[in-house]
């Protein structure tokens, strides 16, 4: 009887357990934030490092086919700080992160915050275009393909996405350049000559897109198939699929309602883990098609060196990627309830 509980001796309400779920997920948020911001350090002072042992001086490359001084080459490198010991440099580097200040280019004189800035919304263009076709494209093949899993479509869509992923990006843009040049502009984003008005240049932005933009969804999509076509394939077999069927549900609503769904949660948390990293991957596609985005400012600065744009626009780039992987932890989190239990 002594097991018996009296109404004095009630357990815990239920309140104190129902908080414990937002306190976990505090600590799993702050954990994920403070993680992150000890990545973007990290990356930031690897960066510094980095492009410090690069081949090449800022100076004499602004200075070449120029008559110059040593006492004016001397002048410019106590102007950029090229003088100051390394940790000294590393140091004034580091407060100026802490400020939000990138530096001043060496080759341009304007703040690097500025370039990156007025670079953004053309990369995040070609990027957030390509990208979403890319997910509509390789997670409706890759449905389709797990579905109708060893017919020839399956096999043929498999193998042209392999071969497609494996295909470096700069000989596919030239290829496409070699073969659609006629068609579609070579470079750049907008003709010069197109009148300045919203509809003649948005027609004319979006012929310039084309082929920057084939290219890279052709690269990408297939991560997103391969991904989606394994998790369906897994998600097959399972009984609550053959419970549908039993209770007379078509095909097509199994997978509609209740097979696609299930196999979603991976190709979405890809979608978010690798959207940082198709920003770097759009450095290939730029520098190819003249896009003026971040990946052409990136290959512009590394021919000069320079370094403090270098530096922003590599710590920029590093940047998006933990914060997409941020992201996808947090969506994880949230669409898995398996996750959100621990």
């Amino acid at each position: 009887m002594s097991d018996l509980l009296t109404p004095g001796e009630q357990t815990e309400p239920p309140a104190t357990s129902g908080r414990r779920p937002s306190s976990g997920t505090l600590r799993f948020v702050l954990g994920k934030l403070g993680g992150a911001i000890v990545s973007v350090a990290f990356v930031a002072a690897l960066g510094f490092l980095l492009f410090r042992v690069l081949p090449g001086d800022p100076v004499l490359t602004m200075t070449r086919g120029r008559p110059t001084t040593p006492e004016a080459i001397a002048e410019l490198r106590v102007r950029f700080g090229l003088d100051d010991p390394l940790w000294k440099q590393f140091l004034t580097y580091v407060g100026g992160l802490l400020q939000g200040d990138l530096g001043t280019s060496y080759a341009y004189s304007r703040p690097v915050g500025d370039m990156i800035l007025e670079r953004v919304g053309p990369t995040l263009l070609l990027v957030g275009t390509g990208t979403i076709l890319a997910v509509i494209l390789g997670m409706w093949i890759g449905i389709r393909g797990a579905w109708q899993h060893g017919s020839r479509f399956d096999r043929t869509t498999t193998s042209v996405a392999l071969t497609l992923w494996s295909v470096p990006t700069f000989w596919l843009g030239l290829l496409l350049l070699m073969v659609t040049g006629n068609l579609f502009p070579s470079g750049g984003m907008v003709d010069p000559s197109t009148p300045k008005e919203f509809l003649p240049q948005l027609l004319d932005t979006a012929h310039h897109l084309v082929l920057p933009c084939i290219t890279f969804v052709a690269v990408v999509y297939a991560q997103y198939q391969l991904v989606m076509r394994s998790s369906l394939l897994e998600e097959m077999g399972a009984d609550y699929l053959n419970t549908a069927r039993a209770k007379g549900m078509r095909e097509d609503m199994v997978r509609r309602k209740h097979a696609v769904p299930n196999a979603m949660l991976p190709a979405i948390t890809l979608v978010f883990l690798h959207l940082g990293l198709v920003v770097q991957g759009a450095i290939t596609v730029e520098t190819v098609f003249s896009w003026p985005g971040l990946g052409l400012l990136l290959y512009e600065a590394l021919s000069y060196p320079d370094l403090p744009l270098l530096q922003g626009v590599f710590t920029v780039l590093a940047g998006s990627v933990v914060a997409m992987n941020v992201v996808a932890d947090l969506l994880y989190r949230v669409f898995d309830p398996r996750v959100r239990a621990v």
